[in-house]
């Protein structure tokens, strides 16, 4: 085989919309009708054909069922399984499960603090429900390019009420880090160039915008998770009711949970302060999941084996709430949802 052949051909076929969007239908034709244990047809077969008719810079419109509109970047996962949603117009743009947990959390929500912001996958949910109780949602997100995505966003959808902010959270507001990695993969570090972007707490965010409330935290931020915690330990000390619910990412690669979830720095900070402590069960991708109950596992029950992987958590002070729908507590099964995988640890408790 030819390789420039191969590069040729996609390359007619991604400069021609018409045949681009007839390619596309084909391969999740081909996808719909393969099921292959142990393999990851999307990952593996059709996610490199699709990356091969979009450029970094290339700039995609999705609407959702609601009609929410969003841009964004082809630049990664997030952005080719959107790309490749089934139905066209789904009901989120990344992670369902945790998108619809963080919508349920900001139904009577004022002010909502997001790290990790990206391009508005979530914080434009998010502000939308806080615009019904004349909110804010609070957005930092360093990465330039997608904080500029972000605001366009905001601006598509008539949304006033995202403060998008350019700092890293952190326990202080007197460092300098800097991204490392590409686009959603980079992660922060400690920087003595004076190109880096500085820190702040949310608490001292928060007090210099005359804010002395706090109902949601949402942090996806690369391993700098319980640095951002702590700079809201204030707010996390209030008591059930006043404290903010909290969504966060773990990931092998920052958290060491050898002993077990529970027992990782973050869980202890938290449980320290109040906090119940569960792992969200998701795709780290785009699937309906309509109908399916968010399924939570409380964090000593967590299957945790395989190879290094994150997933979302959240703590909440008031875990009653989880004890009827749209929430499902579950024990001993993985919070990674993958479709190739063994179904009694991956799948829905109740099937695909």
């Amino acid at each position: 085989m030819d390789p420039t052949k191969l590069l040729a051909s996609l390359g007619m076929i991604a400069a021609r919309p018409a045949w681009r969007d007839a390619f596309l239908e084909h391969l999740l034709q081909f996808e719909r009708t393969i099921a292959t244990a142990g393999i990851d047809v999307r990952e593996e077969v059709i996610g490199p054909l699709v990356d091969a008719l979009y450029d970094d810079d290339q700039i995609v419109r999705k609407e959702l069922a609601d009609g929410t509109r969003l841009d964004f970047l082809y630049r990664s996962k997030i952005a080719r399984d959107f790309l490749l949603s089934a139905p066209a117009k789904p009901d989120h743009a990344w992670e369902p499960q945790t998108s619809r947990l963080l919508v349920e959390l900001a139904a009577n929500a004022r002010q909502i603090v997001v790290g990790g912001a990206y391009f508005g996958d979530q914080a434009i949910l998010l502000a939308q429900q806080a615009a019904r109780h004349q909110g804010t949602v609070h957005a930092f997100e360093p990465n330039d390019e997608q904080r500029r995505m972000l605001i366009h966003n905001a601006a598509l959808n008539g949304l006033d009420n995202i403060a998008a902010r350019p700092e890293g959270l952190w326990d202080d507001s007197a460092t300098t880090l800097k991204l490392v990695g590409y686009d959603s993969f980079a992660h922060p570090e400690v920087s003595d160039d004076a190109s880096g972007f500085r820190t702040t707490t949310v608490k001292d965010y928060l007090d210099g915008a005359g804010i002395d409330r706090l109902d949601l935290i949402m942090l996806d931020i690369e391993g700098a998770e319980l640095r951002a915690l702590r700079g809201a330990a204030s707010y996390l000390a209030l008591p059930a009711g006043h404290a903010p619910d909290i969504v966060f990412e773990v990931h092998r690669d920052y958290v060491d949970w050898s002993a077990g979830l529970e027992n990782t720095d973050i869980v202890r900070f938290l449980q320290e302060h109040g906090y119940q402590v569960f792992a969200v069960r998701d795709f780290n991708s785009n699937v309906d999941m309509e109908g399916k109950p968010i399924e939570l596992i409380p964090a000593a029950a967590v299957y945790l084996e395989g190879p290094p992987h994150g997933f979302n958590m959240v703590a909440v002070k008031d875990a009653a709430r989880f004890a009827e729908l749209p929430y499902k507590i579950c024990q001993h099964v993985s919070p990674k949802l993958l479709r190739h995988k063994d179904p009694a640890l991956h799948h829905p408790t109740d099937g695909l």
